[in-house]
């Protein structure tokens, strides 16, 4: 009775074992290549798949998603004869398990030692100022042929990228300098740009008030002589309008001779020669103010003209 459970046991183990291996489940963007005694039989895709239990086994399970690899840097020399250390990241996706498993051994190193030459043939037609301004450039050119020959591995190159493009360390500090050089070079020509524009609006400010200024002081003199010229002609129309006479000029005038006496640096003054005609007519209009008032006045006469001869001669 106990070897008859035992091999029931062990019946059901080899069954349960056996549904294991008949019954794969392969998860979404995922491939495994099956083999039937070592020979390819089939590419199981995604979901539930049935195999052959101790007679189909699965070679290998490949990721069909797309995948990043970074590659250390690699020294490469340009046309120049300068050694530059490139970073590169390739991007690339699993089109063909079948081809990925079997046409190479590795996949991931094919891609590296093929991406080292390519750069290589690449940067070795270039010097060293090209290749730092280029990258675009090499980045397609890297890609294409990438892709050309990983196409027969079932691999699709997507991308490729230069991390980093490190030159000597002596090339890095002369190229510091002469960055720091060239900022300086603007810094000055921008500097002097603003000193030349800044005197130029200076000038220009300068040149706009002056024309101001004289257009003010012209305007300011037109109204001073208009304002003068009006009041002349005020005072001419006045005294035209109050009809004087004789006496009253002559009195205007003996006004007058205080004010060109004044000022103590005056040493020599002209008298016009309206002043005696304005005395003439000033000693008339007294002597008429005598005969007009004084008792006798028969005698007033021969006294006025005896004063009158002197301002005459």
């Amino acid at each position: 009775m106990a070897p008859v459970i035992i091999v029931l046991i062990i019946l059901v183990v080899l069954v349960f074992i056996a549904l294991i291996k008949t019954i794969q489940v392969i998860p979404q963007a995922s491939a495994a290549i099956v083999e039937r005694f070592g020979r390819y039989t089939r590419t199981l895709n995604a979901g539930l798949n049935i195999v052959v239990p101790f007679i189909d086994t699965i070679r290998n399970r490949i990721d069909l998603r797309e995948q990043v690899v970074p590659f250390p840097p690699q020294p490469v020399i340009t046309q120049d004869n300068l050694v530059v250390n490139i970073d590169t990241v390739i991007y690339y996706q699993v089109t063909d398990a079948r081809a990925a498993t079997y046409e190479v051994a590795s996949y991931i190193q094919a891609i590296e030692q093929l991406t080292v030459t390519t750069l290589r043939n690449i940067i070795g037609g270039m010097d060293l100022e090209r290749t730092l301004t280029s990258r675009e450039a090499i980045n397609a050119a890297l890609r294409g042929v990438l892709d050309e020959a990983t196409g027969k591995w079932g691999i699709r190159v997507n991308r490729v990228e230069l991390k980093a493009i490190e030159p000597p360390t002596s090339i890095q500090d002369s190229m510091e300098k002469q960055m720091r050089a060239d900022r300086d070079k603007r810094a000055a020509i921008l500097q002097a740009e603003g000193v030349r524009q800044s005197e130029i609006l200076r000038a220009e400010g300068e040149k706009q008030s002056a024309i101001l200024r004289a257009e003010g002081e012209a305007k300011a003199a037109a109204l001073r002589a208009e304002g003068e010229a009006q009041a002349i002609r005020t005072v001419f129309e006045s005294i035209h309008a109050g009809d004087p006479d004789q006496k009253l000029l002559s009195y205007q005038y003996l006004q007058m001779l205080p004010k060109i006496a004044e000022g103590d640096a005056n040493k020599l003054w002209i008298v016009p020669s309206e002043i005696g005609d304005a005395l003439k007519g000033l000693s008339g209009a007294i002597g008429g103010f005598g005969l007009g008032g004084a008792p006798g006045g028969g005698n007033a006469p021969a006294a006025t003209e005896r004063r009158e001869k002197p301002s005459i001669d």
